[in-house]
């Protein structure tokens, strides 16, 4: 299966740890894991990861933290607050191979989150990946009773690294650790992810061995499709997320070498030192790579100019699964020649397939990228269901523009009478930690899970999501509007950055509108004019126009009932340092409407 006919009588692993033995034993690589030390990439072989991890699971045993009695509650709790390293996994599977838990958290997340999260795991010992994190715990040490150590990642002088913890272990200790890792069973408690959700308190999803890893070998077969065995990925969406996670594991079960970018604002330069095959990402980065790519465009002149702007023509129309005139196929072969082959290029020249999900991605973007030789795989998954409930194939049969895809292979879903999408599978959850009034909430009577999205399958075969169950709103005429396509739709003029509506029990539908501030910034420029700032921009009319027309054309694919009347303008972008975006890029439409209660009233004065 995984061409290597000697040990093709290998069980599959049952733990997530056993998948480093699999590969060892199937695919041994140089490199399974990759990242930039002093401005050169530092490989961890297959046989480095496992030796390390074994120490780490020595030193952890040292310094007792426990399986204890086995329980969720009694299982001593770890927590990893890092951008993305090999340091990163390292640590995850030394945690799980001694039956403790480990709590990822966003390195971004707001100190009373942060807070609330190490108090309710009543975390242990933390690993944090820079001094910032570092200091950021220590500050509110005095007040988690529990936690005993912090180490880091980085050097941060007068606290401890976690490279003090990769000593020679004594013999006793490991026979002690092959002990307790026989003991760890498939359905066992593996991880402990909190999610930061759009409203409310962050709640503990509790992922076993076995829901990962179902998830796992059923993504394989997603994945496998694109013949990334022995190819690179490059990770740079947040290791605590459950999507860049249980990604991860699949590299490791179908030996794929993980690189780690050096961070959001290295990517371009990685992506060419790295020359990766896939790779996940959320549709927000896709649209800024696509808006670096008409910026670059604009800056042409002459035919180079017009050749682009004819290219990006032709790439908006492609179709899938539909066959397109000969004149066109032979225009889209010259465009991919003088065109696209630059794309493919400036993201490292071998990339096949991207992944996506977190959020609906742009059809129009799925078109562009696909016309140029670059598959966006768009997919649909929530933290409770390890993640992945469906996704697009790389076979063209397999996939269409607009949908998420078809299900995983092990995953059902049907749809409830009010639209709701319910899942059921290997896959889901174990529950909400403490919580169990919140899993029956979410988890029905018959092993249903409650997605909190409205959807449909279409032809029976392809999941298309339509909006989230919570952020439907009724108008004071008494109709429903779904927020997310129309929000959708308005980002694909160059003039929106972000937009969000507002219209609950309303006469109208309304929006807040973040300016694509450098958009207009070319935009004065090209008048001959100096940018007068952010705030004075919301004053001018001429910009005010830009947007309205642009509005008042996408309009036009919706019903007058959901139609955007009136919006107000925002002088600076959602953030998720600011709170008001999930780290997966969402919109927190209550933090939102709260921060901006003023203006959304006077809409409506």
């Amino acid at each position: 299966m995984r061409n290597n006919t000697n040990t093709t009588q290998q069980a599959r692993p049952a733990r997530l740890f056993d998948c480093i033995d699999w590969q060892l034993q199937q695919f041994p690589l140089d490199d399974m894991l990759a990242s930039k030390e002093d401005g050169q990439w530092r490989t961890y072989s297959t046989q480095e990861v496992k030796d390390l991890v074994n120490r780490i699971s020595a030193s952890l045993l040292s310094a007792g933290i426990s399986r204890n009695d086995g329980s969720p509650e009694g299982r001593d709790k770890v927590a990893i607050i890092s951008p993305n390293c090999p340091e990163w996994m390292l640590v995850d599977m030394g945690i799980q191979q001694i039956g403790a838990i480990s709590v990822p958290i966003y390195p971004t997340i707001s100190n009373s989150e942060l807070e609330f999260i190490l108090r309710d795991a009543a975390v242990k010992m933390i690993f944090v990946g820079n001094e910032v994190l570092y200091r950021k715990i220590v500050g509110m040490q005095d007040d988690l009773p529990e936690l005993q150590a912090i180490y880091t990642f980085k050097p941060v002088e007068d606290a401890p690294s976690w490279k003090e913890l990769l000593t020679e272990p004594a013999a006793h200790t490991l026979q002690q650790l092959e002990v307790l890792r026989d003991a760890i069973d498939e359905n066992d408690l593996a991880t402990i992810l909190y999610t930061s959700g759009t409203t409310g308190t962050p709640k503990g999803v509790m992922l076993s061995h076995f829901s990962i890893l179902s998830n796992v070998f059923d993504s394989a077969l997603i994945i496998e499709e694109v013949g990334v065995f022995r190819k690179k990925a490059i990770s740079f969406l947040p290791l605590n997320h459950a999507f860049e996670r249980m990604a991860t594991y699949c590299y490791f079960y179908c030996g794929v070498s993980i690189y780690y970018a050096e961070g959001m604002e290295t990517i371009a330069g990685n992506l060419r030192e790295v020359k990766p095959t896939i790779f996940t990402t959320v549709p927000r980065l896709l649209e800024k790579v696509y808006e670096g790519i008409v910026a670059k465009g604009s800056e042409l002149t002459g035919n180079k100019k017009k050749i682009f702007f004819w290219a990006l023509d032709l790439a908006e129309r492609f179709e899938i699964n539909k066959p397109m005139p000969l004149t066109y196929r032979l225009q889209l072969a010259i465009a991919d020649r003088l065109v696209f082959s630059k794309w493919r290029q400036a993201l490292g020249g071998e990339v096949k397939s991207v992944i996506t999900g977190a959020a609906a991605c742009q059809v129009r973007l799925l078109r562009i990228f696909t016309a140029a030789g670059i598959v966006i795989q768009e997919g649909y998954g929530l933290t409770e269901a390890s993640p992945i409930i469906s996704g697009n194939r790389y076979s063209e049969e397999n996939r269409m523009f607009g949908t998420v895809g078809p299900l995983l292979k092990n995953v059902e879903v049907k749809i409830a009478p009010d639209g709701e999408i319910l899942c059921k599978g290997p896959n889901v959850m174990m529950g909400y930690y403490k919580r169990p009034d919140l899993t029956a909430e979410v988890i029905d009577n018959e092993g249903w899970l409650h997605t909190g999205d409205i959807g449909t399958l279409i032809d029976g075969k392809f999941l298309k999501i339509t909006d989230r169950k919570k952020e439907l709103f009724k108008t004071s005429g008494g109709k429903y509007v779904a927020p997310q396509p129309i929000e959708n739709k308005m980002v694909e003029s160059g003039w929106i950055e972000q937009i969000m509506v507002v219209g609950e029990m309303q006469k109208f539908v309304g929006a807040l509108i973040v300016p694509a501030f450098n958009k207009l910034r070319e935009w004065y420029e090209t008048q001959g004019k100096s940018y007068p700032g952010n705030l004075a921009v919301l004053e001018d009319k001429e910009v005010w126009t830009l947007i309205k027309q642009a509005v008042n054309q996408y309009n036009l694919e919706f019903n007058p009932v959901e139609q955007i009347k009136k919006f107000a303008l925002i002088p600076g972008e959602w953030s998720i340092e600011n709170g008001e975006l999930t780290p997966t890029l969402k919109l927190k439409r209550r933090v939102i409407l709260e921060r901006y209660q003023d203006l959304v009233s006077s809409l409506y004065a």
